[in-house]
């Protein structure tokens, strides 16, 4: 009798491993035959070189240093601006900015009212929607200065959690957040710096909607506000660099505006450092859930950095930093993790910029973007290592309004020109010469001609945004 119920108790045993054995394969066949998860993260104002990989020697990134070795990392790709507002709008509808609704922050426009999203601008939310994904918006929005119309669950979001104004997101402890439409008060003192720190509950959030959402097919954009000043990070971040006796930079603070740590250096590299590890708790969260090989994970930058003055080497060998549309405001950071998909420890040298974001993710997806004048291209093919199927850009464009501007540029092949207001083209060779030092147009007048005349056609009038100078500047040189 003894050996009869052992017996069917081994025989329960093999039936409910069994079970559960079948059960892990179904699911685990279910994960890999459903669309892809796709997870968009932007770090703010991060230099090109401000990442180990990139040729960063002080601050320490291991996380991104290793998501870049387990995927691909891109050598040219550029930011839609060169500040914040316009590059997130041309991130989100797949224009750059000659052709897109939003081409400057709030102040630069010249009916001096902020310009924010349509609502007749397609998001790249929308197209997700479109083809069943659940889409999720937690950080920094930037594109409702105006009202409430252009909130992110008007664009194609379901969730959102974070910051509506570019201006609010200034700070790491802001008294206000938004939680969809709704505002929130968060409880904390903004210029004492008490509270919760926003970066870190940004990331609480987003490691809770991916175990929310992991068995639906979701879309997550996690717009983090690091490192954008205002410069400031709990001290726990800051103890190894202080520990190495770093020379220290202050920035001055004023009142009701930045307060800023005093201990500049220290700062600036903690900041970048708690967004690599917090990186690195998304990634482990993936592997944690068995979605990790169903998920494209990119990593970029909105623009190029701010804070540094030489430092650190932020821009690389590029010329410029935030507000520039030589290569160091512009060029930025981009690393696409997918393990199985994307080629893992690759390298590409494709041009490519925020407005090819859409097409990819429609390629991905599955579906036709519905507006068919994009200045997108889908790069789906270089992620999957197939360049030879890779479309490639004619050029790029760009257009700046702010401080010495306006200014225009473009990327074509292997050549960058730079054009003032007034001024004429400067042309390099931006492969031979990165730092755009060598100014090409006098001895080559018929390429600099070309590129003048690309720089006039590769834009649409807008009275929000005219190619003058803006009246703040006609001001300021006036008074000089």
């Amino acid at each position: 009798m003894k050996i009869f119920r052992l017996f069917h108790l081994f025989t329960l045993l093999i039936l409910f491993f069994s079970s559960c054995r079948e059960k892990e394969q179904n699911n685990r066949s279910e994960n890999e035959s459903k669309k892809p998860n796709i997870i968009y993260i932007m770090a703010d104002d991060l230099g090109y070189g401000d990442l180990g990989i990139y040729g960063q020697n002080k601050i320490k990134t291991p996380r991104l240093d290793q998501m870049a070795q387990e995927g691909m990392m891109f050598t040219q790709h550029y930011a839609g601006s060169t500040v914040c507002m316009p590059s997130r709008a041309s991130l989100m509808t797949g224009y750059h900015t000659g052709h897109s609704t939003v081409r400057g922050n709030p102040r630069w426009t010249f009916t001096g009212s902020a310009v924010d999203l349509s609502l007749q601008d397609v998001t790249v939310a929308e197209e997700l929607k479109r083809a069943g994904y659940t889409t999720g918006l937690i950080g920094k929005w930037g594109l409702a200065e105006k009202d409430l119309t252009s909130m992110p669950n008007n664009q194609g979001f379901d969730y959102f959690y974070g910051y509506r104004k570019h201006k609010t997101a200034h700070y790491y402890y802001p008294d206000t957040l938004y939680r969809n439409n709704k505002a929130i008060a968060t409880g904390n003192k903004v210029h004492e710096k008490e509270g919760t720190y926003s970066h870190d509950s940004f990331t609480e959030d987003a490691l809770n909607y991916i175990k929310k959402n992991k068995d639906t097919t979701f879309f997550l954009y996690l717009a983090f506000t690091i490192p954008h000043y205002e410069l400031e990070v709990p001290e726990d971040s800051k103890v190894p660099y202080k520990k190495l006796n770093w020379e220290e930079r202050t920035l001055p603070s004023r009142k009701g505006g930045y307060q800023h740590d005093e201990d500049g250096n220290a700062t600036y590299a903690g900041m970048v450092s708690r967004m690599d590890m917090h990186v690195g708790q998304l990634l482990d969260t993936l592997k944690e859930l068995g979605i990790d090989k169903n998920t494209l994970v990119i990593f970029t930058s909105d623009n190029g950095h701010e804070y540094d003055r030489g430092f650190f080497n932020s821009n690389g060998d590029f010329q410029g930093r935030k507000r520039d549309l030589y290569d160091g405001g512009i060029r930025i950071p981009f690393i696409a993790r997918w393990p199985g998909t994307v080629p893992a420890n690759s390298t590409t040298q494709h041009i490519s910029a925020f407005w090819d974001f859409l097409p990819t993710a429609c390629e991905i997806a599955g579906v036709e973007p519905m507006e068919k004048d994009l200045d997108g291209i889908s790069y789906l093919p270089t992620l999957l290592g197939n360049d030879e199927d890779q479309r490639k850009h004619d050029y790029l464009y760009w257009e700046f309004n702010e401080g010495r501007g306006p200014v225009q540029g473009i990327r074509k092949d292997q050549w960058k020109a730079v054009k003032y207001l007034g001024k004429p083209v400067e042309l390099y060779h931006i492969v031979e010469d990165p730092g755009e030092e060598k100014d090409l147009a006098e001895s080559m007048p018929e390429l600099a001609g070309e590129m003048g005349e690309i720089i006039k056609k590769a834009r649409t009038p807008d009275p929000n945004f005219l190619l003058d100078y803006h009246p703040r500047v006609k001001k300021r040189m006036e008074n000089k």
